[in-house]
């Protein structure tokens, strides 16, 4: 499932660019509709409110434009000597979902990310197509920083690269020669903090993008870093990580990795019943 607005252009006229004329039409609906004594204080909040939306859409232009040149990451159908990617757009309209798989991700020749975004809602599209760029830069950043915390190293990232955010700082060092601290396999404590906590940190931006209304459009999200023979997945709703394999007659089979993680589900309804108490 792979995102069929920028992704085969090769540009980066995507989900930022797309979400310009949204977020000036919206700003255009808000203007049309304020009263006539509307003070200057509401007109100077609307002014400053676009000009906040123009910026972030061209620094996830310039972010889109970068992550495009990175060797060895496939976002749109095609393959490599250890990965395939497909998809077919549906009889619904725009393929809205995204996929991923990066080799060599964090500079660890024998780490490779993959991960499949299935969206809904109406601005789906753009809801993936952020995370298909951003998660796995909060990914990274989230592995580098745990490995400098339990290793005893000062936090380089955040020392030497200033005001940097943790997705310029990831797409940085990513582009970069592995450092001695990349020399040894990540553990499976620091791999599953740094899931949770890009998961997180993902899930808060997206509420707070001032150009995507998550409030009726969202996606899962199933991601795996494979390093070596070891595997860790983390997800996010109902999409799947299927392992192939061979049974001891060597016949090829399936093995479901993921559980669905949906609304009855009974620990998730525990949940749901605990937040309408609240």
């Amino acid at each position: 499932m792979g995102s069929c607005l920028s992704g085969e252009g090769g540009g980066s006229h995507g989900g930022a660019a797309s979400a310009l004329p949204y977020a000036l039409a919206a700003a255009a609906v808000a203007a049309a509709a304020a009263p006539p004594g509307s003070d200057a204080g509401a007109n100077k909040r609307r002014k400053s409110a676009v000009k906040k939306m123009k910026r972030n859409c061209s620094f996830d232009a310039k972010m889109e434009l970068r992550l495009h040149r990175i060797p060895k990451r496939l976002f749109v159908n095609g393959s490599s000597e250890v990965a395939s990617l497909f998809s077919k757009q549906g009889k619904k309209g725009i393929n809205q979902d995204a996929m991923i798989v990066w080799e060599n991700f964090g500079s660890k020749e024998d780490t490779i990310l993959c991960g499949v975004f299935d969206v809904h809602g109406p601005f789906g599209h753009m809801v993936a197509k952020k995370l298909r760029d951003s998660l796995p830069l909060k990914l990274c950043a989230q592995l580098q920083l745990n490995s400098f915390h339990k290793d005893g190293h000062v936090d380089i990232i955040s020392c030497g690269l200033g005001s940097l955010t943790s997705e310029e700082s990831a797409l940085t060092s990513t582009g970069g020669e592995a450092g001695i601290h990349n020399q040894n396999h990540t553990d499976i404590t620091t791999m599953r903090e740094s899931f949770l906590k890009a998961f997180k940190v993902m899930d808060k931006e997206l509420k707070l993008h001032p150009s995507i209304d998550c409030y009726c459009s969202g996606t899962t999200a199933v991601t795996l870093v494979k390093q070596g023979r070891d595997l860790v997945i983390g997800n996010v709703g109902d999409s799947r990580a299927v392992l192939g394999t061979r049974d001891e007659d060597d016949f090829l089979i399936a093995v479901q990795l993921t559980v669905d993680l949906k609304p009855n589900l009974s620990s998730i309804s525990l949940s749901l019943s605990l937040l309408k108490m609240k």
